[in-house]
């Protein structure tokens, strides 16, 4: 009997199952984010401190958790590919890279206007900042690695390489705020001993953070329907030339 990983490798089963899902999981996102943005700028109250400028969070943590996440799932799905040989394990990577990079990106923007008025400053090299901007880079060089060469398999294992070299850099990320002296706080949410922000704040975050969850679900489900569908397209292309081909080369023999 097939377990579920070796029927969604079957990437004709992927597309039907993902199909079927993806109109529901879209669903499921715009509802949990609409919420989430009611309880963030309606419900949730202005800090003590920061004023409403701490609304910010509500988009920046969320953004930070997938940037870190997403890439996650590119060196699994880049191990997938190297040691398992997955079938569907570049597809996802491959479809997921982009998408990390956006998040990446957000996160980097959304922390230069939180930190402006926290900080007097948009940037400053703390050891947080200047470890995502890495990760944001090494977004990029995936990208630009795997467009950078025709053969589609070797580049899918070079970017898998890089992807796995590249995953050291997520726990200096979760812990630079605890290695070195930074400007950015501690974690408070995902800590020892449990969340040390009130409910008021925790609630509309955590609904975000599912949302946006949800969010990259969908859309992670739409890139990698779209690159199957672009290898299909492309494998019916070159057989076609391929049959041209030997067709020409028996009439010119003829």
């Amino acid at each position: 009997m097939k377990t579920t990983a070796q029927t969604l490798a079957n990437p004709t089963r992927f597309m039907s199952l993902s199909g079927n899902l993806l109109p529901w999981v879209s669903g499921a996102a715009i509802v949990v984010l609409a919420y989430g943005l009611y309880l963030a700028f309606f419900s949730a109250p202005p800090d003590y401190q920061q004023g409403q400028t701490v609304k910010i969070m509500f988009v920046h943590v969320p953004s930070a958790w997938l940037a870190m996440g997403v890439y996650l799932l590119v060196a699994i799905s880049s191990f997938g590919l190297l040691v398992f040989r997955h079938p569907l394990a570049d597809v996802s990577a491959k479809a997921a890279v982009p998408i990390g990079a956006a998040f990446t990106f957000l996160a980097l923007v959304t922390g230069a206007l939180w930190g402006r008025p926290m900080w007097g400053a948009y940037w400053v090299w703390d050891a947080r900042l200047t470890s995502v901007l890495i990760l944001f880079f090494l977004y990029l060089g995936l990208m630009a690695l795997r467009s950078s060469l025709d053969d589609e398999t070797l580049a899918a294992k070079l970017t898998a390489i890089l992807a796995l070299v590249g995953v050291v850099l997520l726990p200096v990320i979760k812990f630079s705020v605890d290695w070195w002296n930074t400007l950015h706080q501690p974690a408070s949410v995902l800590k020892i001993g449990g969340p040390a922000i009130h409910s008021s704040i925790l609630t509309p975050l955590l609904v975000m953070a599912v949302g946006f969850g949800l969010a990259f679900l969908a859309m992670h489900l739409m890139a990698m329907r779209n690159e199957i569908l672009r290898r299909r397209a492309r494998a019916l292309t070159l057989s076609h030339v391929s049959r041209a081909d030997a067709g020409t080369a028996a009439a010119a023999k003829g």
